[in-house]
């Protein structure tokens, strides 16, 4: 299956130009703060953020994409890091959150983006940090977003579950009183009185006709 989300429209017509400007960029959702980064050497605009440019420091493992139905995971690296993204990166809550990586154009090698594609969208599950001379690199693994249909689901057919989806559905609201309530389902309640008694007569001669069939 593959991980490619809405396509702008104004890529389509740069598909087939001689000359193309790509680029990648990463959006990292922590707790505390977003960090975007772009493969250029300048800081760019794209959809209402600034994402800074990263250049040769930012990599990005290769993006499986196939037509099954199943997770690729990919790995995004940063070298060159100080001291103050390494003590980040360090005590950040990482795991879970959403990392998502794009493919951009830009129009005729100017810093104007035409256009942008979503690669992959998934979650980041590790963080890997290899101290160099030069700086620390920070590597994250993420898995897509297709891992989440093999997380098992928490919600359950109750009051408290529903409310917790959609505030002010009452369609489970008394799903807790019909656990030890009888439902009489075949026969006559005993104080069905006469009309009873004819209702399991009835019930009487169906079965007689089917026997005899």
């Amino acid at each position: 299956m593959s991980n490619r989300g809405g396509i702008d429209s104004d890529i389509v017509k740069y598909l087939e130009s001689d000359h193309q400007v790509l680029f990648l960029a990463v959006k990292a959702e922590f707790d505390t703060d977003t960090l975007y980064v772009w493969s250029g050497d300048y800081d760019l605009s794209l959809g209402g953020n600034t994402y800074t440019g990263a250049g040769t420091l930012l990599s990005i493992s290769n993006i499986e994409d196939t037509l099954e139905l199943k997770s690729s995971g990919l790995s995004v690296s940063l070298a060159g890091m100080d001291a103050t993204v390494l003590d980040l990166a360090l005590t950040e809550n990482y795991q879970n959150r959403f990392i998502t990586v794009y493919l951009g154009y830009l129009s005729g090698g100017t810093d104007t983006v035409a256009g942008t594609m979503t690669l992959f969208k998934g979650r980041m599950q590790s963080m890997t940090i290899n101290d160099d001379p030069n700086g620390s690199t920070i590597s994250v693994d993420a898995e897509n977003r297709l891992i989440d249909l093999q997380r098992p689901s928490n919600l359950r057919y109750t009051k408290e579950s529903q409310q917790a989806i959609a505030s002010g559905d009452t369609c489970f609201d008394r799903v807790q009183s019909l656990q030890d309530k009888e439902i009489i389902w075949g026969r006559s309640s005993s104080n069905s009185g006469g009309t009873g008694g004819g209702n399991r007569g009835d019930s009487g001669n169906v079965r007689d006709a089917v026997r005899q069939r």
